[in-house]
């Protein structure tokens, strides 16, 4: 997929797309929103003739120590057989355990053992979906104290070892890193440019714990200028690639979604004008 920025698919501003076809990139949408036949499943179809289709699973758990749950994924995989999306990823984190489904993403240990089980789970969704999917680094609120690895040198090996790409969450690193103490630009060093085949951006808020600021991955406002600014430094260090605005929460108009993607694009267009005239 060429560089774009695209926006996130959701409901609300669904007919409005329909309808009005505006300009952007590409369209992002949750697998788990599309797995039965729907009419909104039927305007998917409608829509994909004149926009790229991304499906951002949140549901394969690929931290599962129990495996991926194979009819979860035989129905992601006959979702991804019927769309033929540009790019398909889902989230280092898990969601299932003992055949118990949670509402949330939730974190792992950066941990050979840990890492074993991930690259075992890739290694079958990759193998029943016949294609790469991209991995999105996580938002984190404390770390194990028991961690071997650096979420980058853990994302780095899981990419060499199973052959996956990696979806950067600009804003989940930018939350991680103020969380956790941790310096965004030193969170850079190390990952691998070849295999980043996407970029997200959103919002996050700020809450209050015990008298100290915490952010929040909650998706609910426009880019943070702080993600912004990582951002530029992001796409000058591995270059431009799709880059998607999401917003979940208190969504806002269509035009502002677009202008958030508007943005995006410009810094896509920046740098690859900047590696034309270096070449």
């Amino acid at each position: 997929m060429l560089p774009a920025a695209g926006i996130g698919l959701r409901s609300p501003h669904f007919a409005e797309i329909a309808r009005d076809r505006p300009a952007t990139g590409f369209l992002e949408i949750h697998a788990e929103n599309y797995l039965g036949a729907s009419p909104a499943r039927d305007g998917l179809d409608e829509l994909r003739r004149d926009y790229a289709i991304s499906v951002h699973a949140v549901g394969l758990s690929l931290g599962s120590v129990d495996g991926v749950d194979e009819r979860h994924l035989d129905r992601v995989a006959a979702l991804v057989e019927h769309l033929q999306p540009a790019l398909v990823s889902d989230h280092l984190a898990w969601s299932v355990a003992g055949g118990r489904y949670f509402n949330d993403l939730l974190p792992l240990p950066y941990t050979q053992e840990a890492l074993e089980v991930v690259v075992r789970n890739v290694d079958r969704v990759q193998e029943r979906l016949g294609r790469q999917i991209l991995v999105e680094n996580p938002s984190c609120y404390l770390a194990f104290a028991h961690s071997t690895l650096s979420e980058p040198e853990f994302l780095a090996e899981l990419a060499r070892r199973s052959g996956c790409g990696l979806l950067l969450d600009v804003n989940n690193i930018v939350v991680t890193a103020h969380n956790l103490g941790l310096d965004p630009i030193d969170w850079l060093r190390g990952l691998p440019a070849p295999v980043i085949g996407e970029y997200h951006l959103a919002g996050h808020a700020v809450n209050d714990a015990d008298g100290e600021p915490i952010l929040i991955d909650d998706h609910g406002s426009r880019v943070g200028e702080g993600v912004w600014t990582l951002f530029g430094e992001v796409v000058r260090r591995f270059g431009a690639k799709p880059a998607l605005v999401e917003w979940d929460t208190d969504l806002p108009a269509v035009d502002v979604l677009l202008a958030e993607a508007d943005r995006a694009r410009d810094c896509l267009n920046a740098q690859e004008g900047a590696d034309a005239r270096a070449a």
